[in-house]
């Protein structure tokens, strides 16, 4: 190991475990994150399709829940090669389908939870 991959080591672990951070933040991993992350982020990217046309709306927040998810996966997995390994490991085709596969999965529960009217638009809420 010479002098200039130990001083690459440091930034490469720290800039791993923010990666890590904010991808295990965004990932469907922990209880929580769908409730206070996730589905708040999804909606606000579907509110502006749902201004459009309200048959938007629901399309759109699904789109918006892979996307978090995904890129929380994607995050996640980048952050954990950086602090786990000196060597760049590329994200692959198979990483990426495993991480679509799980997204998914929780895209029909949060379907579910928009067909029972649990999550609604916003100007729905506040309609008798």
């Amino acid at each position: 190991m010479d002098l200039k991959s130990l001083v690459k080591s440091p930034k490469r672990k720290v800039r791993g475990g923010i990666l890590a951070t904010i991808g295990y933040i965004l990932s469907p991993l922990s209880w929580w994150n769908d409730l206070f992350v996730n589905i708040p982020l999804a909606y606000v990217f579907a509110i502006p399709f749902g201004m459009v046309s309200e048959d938007l709306f629901l399309p759109a927040m699904i789109v918006g829940y892979w996307i978090t998810n995904i890129a929380g996966f994607i995050l996640l997995h980048k952050g954990v090669v950086d602090i786990a390994t000196s060597e760049e490991k590329e994200y692959t085709r198979k990483d990426f389908l495993k991480d679509l596969l799980i997204s998914i999965l929780y895209t029909a529960v949060i379907g579910a939870l928009i067909a029972v009217g649990v999550v609604r638009f916003p100007t729905e809420y506040f309609q008798q």
